[in-house]
């Protein structure tokens, strides 16, 4: 078959990235819903792989920028369907960097440079920007030979953003404002409301609400939006893509019509397009907004019933139109905070390095970092440190100490840099599986009517799909506490509601609120997931945590009833949990987990602060000396006779892993575990590190990054660099292909995990965990009044 001019034209150069190069890059990532990305695999770029949906489905995202009559396709793929046009050329990729809230994109475009700008923003202190499930693209250029140009844009979407069969038949209507427009209006000048198509998935003539397909919603709209702004001219047309392409690049504009023939998008795939013309210019950009819309937004169970929520935005913005509108004209406010959030970001890294340096064994400075390992090193060398290493290609164990062969650090980068790579890709990813709902009739308790707060729902996503997993939650958890803890209350309390309302019958904490989001309906009939210590112990910890960093002690006084039923299953249950699944359930039972086990025990200190708090001192004594008492026994069986590490599970001398829950031990100052036993982990974990990290455990060679930076957070300063930049080495290097996954190999290309079963853990919220040392960071900012009230 022969190829097409922009297959065969098509640069095999990559970009040059910025701060890292990871698998995927987040494009459109506002819930679970609005969740695209671009791969980078096989040096795949935003033209040649085009966008993807977080499972990794392709989405139709198609964007050209026209100059001087030649057109150049810079986003999507979908002009490699048509036959070759001589005014048709892939543009060239230039750089891509990403921050905590951009991505971007240039490309080289004849005369122009193109910058293709995509914006989801990540405010946890404004709650009402966050409800909005939109993102924005905005896609520049600017002339490099200080010439003007004849300057138009094009950019359309398809049906598979809302239907994820290709059979089923969708519907479309291209709105402006509260207008339906049905192909008699031309857009010019400066139009107050933007133009905006909306689909709407239909099933046997009705959406199903509150269902999915393949991870894609069976209801609500999806809405794809821009404006006029300052063209000479603005059309829209929607129709046959390959039709709507091939006329923009042969007439360069559009016709103002509107396709009546609703239909699958496998049928002639219709496409939704807009095209702007600037005329003769030294720059131009114009600005697109986008997202999967559901109203309403979960189904929830109350003491009256099973009833639906509606998304938060509606009570800040009004309807669809409404909100539409609001987001479109507020991007110039949403850059200034995300501004802020991301400038604070950068502090805080720098901050937190600059009193944690790892200590080095010379006084030469170090040098500046150099440009990222290829994996082409050689087999020895010296790093910035002027410190000397071993280093194979063709083995997996990494850079090894001569001395003892022990791992140290990827030596070509500075960890604080290989740290703010991890968590700016990081942090979309995890407010991404978020929505916020409407409480019904008030609130954040059933015997409130305050309307001021949101419920908050978590998608589990690309694992259970369940709706607030609470070992999910908690692995997130010190994203929130960084940066807003009232966020971590907010997905709590439906958790209370549900278990306070009587809806579960068990005496340990429930798994999850529902087995399939957006149904949070519970478990009434107990039937959940079973990991009774895991769940109970989370619940503890993640409750008074959010006491710690936000000094609201009403609240702890509000759940002490249930977190006391919690800590009565801890004190029979967490010293030998038994055959129990942990968080890891993907690893499969185990019995007496070391991990779980301490788990609950740090819970049960926990409980001995909660119980104070509740002017309960004898069960705060009771607990205090509980949790001392359990912990002694615990060494005794938990640490291998030889005093060099913790065991996976107790007695079993061959084994080990990650203990890194003991992670909440230090960072809510409970005190309950020595240092000595720190010490001695930091010491081992160096000892069994591969290339990529060290492993979750010795039943397997893949690795969890959450659990990998929560243990980096409890270690010396020099094991925590092995953890830091072992995940900023994988992120350059893997070979994974979708959004950050926090499941992977430590061994080999850093691949998904195939064996002893093939697991692919992506776009999941746990990356939060990611924000440990950030959460550490806030610990000592906050200092001794427990006040978070100042903005992050």
């Amino acid at each position: 078959m022969q190829k097409t001019l922009m297959e065969a034209t098509a640069s095999n150069s990559a970009p040059a990235y910025s701060p890292a190069r990871p698998p995927a890059i987040p494009l459109a990532v506002r819930s679970p819903y609005t969740n695209a990305w671009s791969s980078t695999s096989g040096n795949g770029t935003l033209n040649t792989k085009g966008v993807i949906y977080w499972p990794g489905p392709p989405l139709g995202w198609e964007g050209i920028v026209t100059v001087d009559g030649t057109s150049y396709e810079y986003l999507g793929t979908g002009s490699q369907n048509l036959p070759s046009l001589p005014n048709l050329k892939p543009a060239t990729p230039l750089t891509v960097s990403y921050d905590s809230q951009y991505s971007n994109f240039t490309f080289s475009a004849g005369p122009v440079e193109v910058t293709a700008s995509f914006l989801s923003s990540v405010l946890p202190q404004d709650l009402c920007r966050s409800s909005i499930p939109l993102s924005y693209l905005t896609t520049s250029v600017r002339s490099t030979d200080s010439s003007t140009h004849d300057v138009r844009f094009y950019s359309d979407v398809n049906a598979a953003w809302v239907a994820s069969e290709s059979n089923v038949t969708t519907q479309w209507n291209l709105y402006q404002g509260y207008n339906a427009i049905n192909g008699t209006r031309n857009g010019t000048g400066n139009s107050s409301s933007p133009f905006s198509w909306k689909g709407r998935f239909v099933y046997l003539q009705q959406p199903y609400e509150f269902g999915e397909e393949a991870d894609v919603p069976l209801w609500g709209n999806f809405t794809y939006s821009s404006k006029p702004l300052k063209a000479r001219s603005f059309s829209y047309q929607s129709g046959f893509s390959t039709n709507l392409r091939y006329q923009y690049i042969t007439g360069q504009s559009l016709q103002n019509k509107v396709d009546a023939e609703y239909r699958p998008f496998a049928t002639r795939e219709p496409a939704f397009a807009y095209a702007h013309d600037f005329g003769n210019v030294n720059s131009a950009s114009v600005t697109y907004t986008i997202g999967s819309v559901q109203q309403p937004i979960i189904r929830y169970l109350t003491s009256t019933g099973v009833v639906p929520l509606q998304p938060w935005w509606m009570k800040c913005y009004g309807d669809i139109f409404q909100m539409i509108d609001f987001h479109y004209s507020d991007f110039a406010e949403t850059q200034s905070l995300a501004s802020r959030f991301e400038a604070r970001l950068k502090e805080d890294v720098d901050s937190y390095y600059s009193a944690n340096m790892a200590m080095v064994y010379s006084n030469n400075t170090p040098s500046a970092s150099p440009i990222w390992s290829n994996g082409s090193m050689g087999h020895n060398g010296t790093d910035q440190y002027s410190e000397q290493y071993i280093f194979d290609p063709n083995n997996a164990y990494g850079f090894l100490n001569p001395t003892d062969l022990s791992g140290i650090a990827i030596p070509d980068v500075q960890e604080a840099e290989a740290y703010y790579s991890i968590v700016a890709l990081s942090a979309r990813q995890v407010m991404g599986a978020y929505v916020f709902a409407i409480p019904p009739n008030g609130g954040c308790s059933n015997s409130s009517t305050n309307t001021s707060e949101p419920l908050m729902f978590q998608k589990e996503i690309a694992s259970d799909g369940n709706v607030n997993t609470v070992d999910v939650m908690y692995p997130a958890m010190p994203f929130f506490l960084y940066s807003n803890p009232n966020l971590l209350r907010y997905n709590l309390e439906p958790l209370y509601q549900n278990q306070e309302g009587g809806f579960y019958p068990n005496q340990y904490s429930m798994h999850d609120l529902g087995t399939h989001f957006p149904n949070a309906t519970g478990h009434v009939e107990g039937d959940d997931e079973y990991m009774p210590v895991e769940e109970s112990g989370n619940m503890i910890l993640m409750t008074y945590a959010y006491y710690k960093f936000s000094g609201d002690a009403d609240y702890i006084r509000q759940h002490y009833p249930k977190l006391q039923q919690f800590a009565r299953y801890l004190i029979e249950y967490s010293l030998t949990p038994g055959k129990q699944l942990s968080t890891d359930d993907f690893a499969g039972q185990l019995v007496n987990q070391t991990n779980l086990a301490i788990k609950g025990i740090v819970g049960l200190q926990a409980m001995a602060s909660i119980a104070t708090i509740a002017d309960d001192a004898t069960s705060s004594q009771n607990y205090s000396w509980t949790a001392s008492s359990f912990y002694s026994q615990w060494e005794e069986l938990a640490i291998d006779p030889s005093e060099r590490h913790t065991l996976l599970s107790y007695q079993w001398r061959s084994s080990y892993g990650l203990l890194y829950n003991t992670f909440p031990d230090t960072l809510l100052n409970l005190n309950l575990i020595p240092q000595s036993l720190y010490e001695m982990q930091s010491e081992w974990y160096p000892t069994v590190s591969q290339i990529f990290g060290v492993p979750l455990d010795s039943r397997h060679s893949y690795t969890k990054s959450d659990w990998e930076m929560w243990t980096a957070a409890t270690c010396s300063p020099e094991t925590r660099r092995l953890f830091v930049n072992a995940l900023g080495y994988w992120i350059n290097q893997t070979d994974t292909d979708t959004a950050f996954s926090d499941l992977y190999e430590t061994i080999d290309s850093g691949s998904f995990p195939v064996s002893p079963d093939p697991i692919t853990f992506t776009a999941r919220p746990v990356v939060g965990g990611h924000f440990s040392l950030l959460s550490l960071l806030r610990k000592d900012q906050i200092g001794g009044g427990y006040n978070a009230s100042s903005s992050t």
